[in-house]
């Protein structure tokens, strides 16, 4: 009988081991708890502003991500995500405890644990969207708009300017705008280098909305920078060369990225600059554009098989996306496993790839410091 005592012993204490490290774990878990998030971005997170309480905002185009197969994977329907399930922030939301966010423009719901403010085209300066797709409505998804749409909840949200500040302390802040301020100059027939030169303006317009959600009481804000989209299908398309220079090693498009990758080494200089200015908040960079790359240089590491062709699109496409079938438009067709490629639609990331985004922000290394450490 005594010898059976130091392994009931030793088991008792594993035991307690086990109660106290969980215990810690809940704490810190605890401590890493906010009140709600507030997302700022275009249709790589809008989750559902393109059809707020089922109202679909436009006809056209853009009605496909109101079509099957959108919402496939983990929906089992369309929810107006640009994705075959969740985006990001979805990801974001579930890891924190948080509910899905509710889309600004729906009506009559309670915001109080968080709002989505992304929506489908949404860019960092103030563009005529109508003037640029050539449909007649301007979705008005600029940054500013959306700051002036979160403006707008507070009061329904934390009530007093005091008691948001103390609100939003313990909120997180998603802020992922700027593709769409270069590729609509790209699609509209502007150079690489005629891009660039709106490069300070949308990095400091950037910098100066972070700084305005600081002023409202944001401490903890995440700021992603731009992803590689010269590997992207539909950039693969449009911009497709003969010239077999244009490309890198990996087949992406060169020149589009090295513009990319300018605009995040100078947001990321500004944010720095910033941070050091607010020593009081957590502003965390986001490093969408090296996970991607990542990724694409390495699939199987990442679990992937396909990356830069899309599932969902024209199967005989080199790229999987052509502008005539879209995905969700007669003529596209869907691979029967999403979950191994990188791009849904050729536009957008898929469930599987969002989530892998998502975690690499939660637990690093795509985000300096991540956003639970």
């Amino acid at each position: 009988m005594s010898r059976g005592m130091p392994s009931v012993l030793s088991c008792c204490c594993l035991l307690m081991a086990t109660l106290a490290a969980a215990a810690c774990a809940t704490a810190a878990a605890d401590e890493r708890r906010y009140n709600a998030m507030f997302n700022f971005g275009d249709s790589t997170s809008d989750t559902g502003n393109l059809c707020p309480d089922g109202r679909l905002l436009l006809t056209g185009v853009l009605g496909i991500f109101a079509r099957p197969p959108y919402g496939k994977t983990y929906f089992q329907k369309p929810t107006c995500r640009c994705s075959d399930g969740r985006v990001n922030v979805d990801f974001l939301a579930q890891a924190l405890g948080l509910p899905f966010l509710i889309p600004s423009m729906a009506d009559g719901k309670d915001f109080r644990r968080g709002a989505n403010m992304a929506i489908v085209g949404g860019t960092v300066l103030d563009y005529d969207t109508g003037a640029f797709t050539g449909y007649d409505v301007n979705l008005n998804g600029s940054m500013k708009n959306q700051m002036e749409a979160l403006q707008r909840l507070l009061p329904s949200i934390c009530g007093t300017p005091q008691n948001c500040k103390d609100y939003l302390a313990k909120s997180l802040f998603v802020f992922q705008l700027g593709e769409n301020d270069y590729s609509l100059q790209l699609i509209n027939g502007s150079t690489v280098d005629e891009a660039s030169k709106n490069m300070p303006i949308t990095v400091n317009t950037i910098t100066s909305g972070v700084e305005k959600l600081i002023t409202l009481g944001a401490v903890h804000i995440v700021v992603s920078n731009i992803a590689p989209l010269g590997c992207y299908p539909m950039y693969l398309f449009i911009f497709q060369s003969a010239d077999k220079s244009d490309y890198d090693e990996n087949g992406c498009l060169k020149n589009h990225n090295v513009l990319f990758n300018r605009h995040n080494a100078f947001l990321r200089s500004s944010l720095s600059k910033l941070q050091k200015k607010h020593q009081h908040t957590r502003i965390m960079y986001a490093d969408l554009s090296s996970h991607l790359y990542n990724i694409v240089q390495d699939p199987r590491k990442f679990g992937f098989e396909t990356i830069l062709t899309s599932c969902c699109g024209k199967a005989d496409s080199p790229s999987g996306f052509d502008l005539d079938a879209m995905c969700g438009m007669d003529g596209s067709s869907v691979c029967h496993d999403p979950w191994s490629y990188l791009s849904w639609d050729g536009m957008h990331l898929s469930d599987a790839a969002n989530k892998r985004v998502a975690n690499g922000w939660l637990n690093g290394p795509y985000c300096q410091p991540p956003i639970l450490k």
